[in-house]
């Protein structure tokens, strides 16, 4: 797996991730923003700096199998998508750990429209974050694949597996 080398990937099940200014626009990495964990505490993204990171919210498998290597899984769920994630954020922790998600879990937010996080608005406006379809996230799982300095190198669909990326 060549993520394990070089990136950390973001999914579009991201939730809660607020920056330390309003302004999301003079943000220069992932790292200066921060996201509540799904018990309500504040956890800033530099904690995961020099890591490999997947925020999504359903790949216990591949945190298992890479967990070793240095990869993070960061759980973040979105209601915006035929309301897939309706629950309360203590039933998606149990759900979740249904499944044996053992990776941190955050809070949901939105990812698209006037109330999307300030993240997700600057994930979709770097060069390699934006889609030939309009910049607006169609479907949960959209991930954007991030370097170690905290850029976007790749956005992929809901159906791209960055596992397999070269």
């Amino acid at each position: 797996m060549h993520l394990l080398g070089s990136a950390v990937l973001f999914s579009v099940m991201l939730s809660t991730l607020s920056a330390p200014t309003e302004d999301w626009q003079t943000a220069s990495s992932i790292y200066d923003f921060s996201a509540k964990d799904i018990d309500g505490n504040e956890v800033s993204l530099e904690k995961y700096r020099g890591d490999v990171v997947i925020i999504v919210n359903v790949f216990a498998e591949m945190h298992s199998k890479y967990a070793e290597k240095g990869l993070r899984i960061l759980a973040f769920p979105s209601n915006q998508f035929g309301r897939q994630e309706p629950g309360t954020e203590s039933q998606i922790k149990n759900f979740a750990k249904s499944y044996n998600a053992d990776f941190p879990m955050f809070s949901k937010i939105n990812v698209n429209g006037p109330n999307a996080h300030p993240v997700w608005k600057w994930l979709k406006e770097q060069p390699k974050g934006r889609s030939f379809l309009g910049n607006g996230i169609k479907w949960n799982f959209t991930k954007f694949l991030i370097n170690r300095e905290g850029q976007v190198m790749k956005r992929y669909g809901p159906m791209g597996d960055p596992s397999v990326s070269q």
